[in-house]
């Protein structure tokens, strides 16, 4: 039996992340986890409130999201994870000493990110906070790089050739 892989998409809001996630757990029958569950109220009352975190606040989320991905991991269950991951400290607490986990950066420039996310009804995450999560990506280096314009379908095609999955 293979050993058990994460996948794990990283970008700005509206990246396509929770898209592409879901469109890529369903095509290799895995779960999906939204990196939102893992945030407390708190968090998103805060973005809510047009409010960008800070490195206090993300500390708890990101240990929540890096603890789901270990024990997904130790059960032998593959699974498909989003997570921001903005800046490398933040993807060193969760890719640190984690065989298994492959880092997919889905790049997105301002003006798309800021129109996906303007069209969004009922999130937390506003217009006013992108620029904000562009202020503060340190893109990745050694992720798979993929053009987040692309239609999902396509991206979810390249992660699977390029993971070989």
């Amino acid at each position: 039996m293979p050993a058990a892989r994460i996948l794990l998409l990283m970008g700005v809001a509206g990246s396509g992340k929770t898209t592409v996630g879901r469109q890529l757990a369903s095509a290799l029958d895995w779960p999906y986890h939204e990196t939102d569950d893992f945030h407390s109220a708190a968090n998103r009352d805060k973005m809510g409130r047009g409010l960008p975190l800070d490195d206090a606040d993300r500390a708890p989320w990101l240990a929540a999201l890096r603890a789901a991905m270990d024990a997904s991991l130790a059960s032998g269950q593959s699974a498909v994870f989003t997570c921001s991951g903005l800046k490398e400290k933040y993807r060193r607490v969760l890719l640190d000493g984690a065989a298994g986990v492959s880092l997919v950066y889905l790049a997105c420039d301002y003006e798309t990110s800021l129109a996906r996310v303007g069209q969004r009804q009922g999130h937390y995450m506003k217009a006013g906070m992108v620029r904000s999560q562009f202020a503060a990506l340190e893109p990745p280096a050694g992720a798979l790089t993929l053009d987040a314009r692309l239609p999902p379908d396509e991206i979810v095609a390249q992660i699977r050739r390029a993971l070989a999955l």
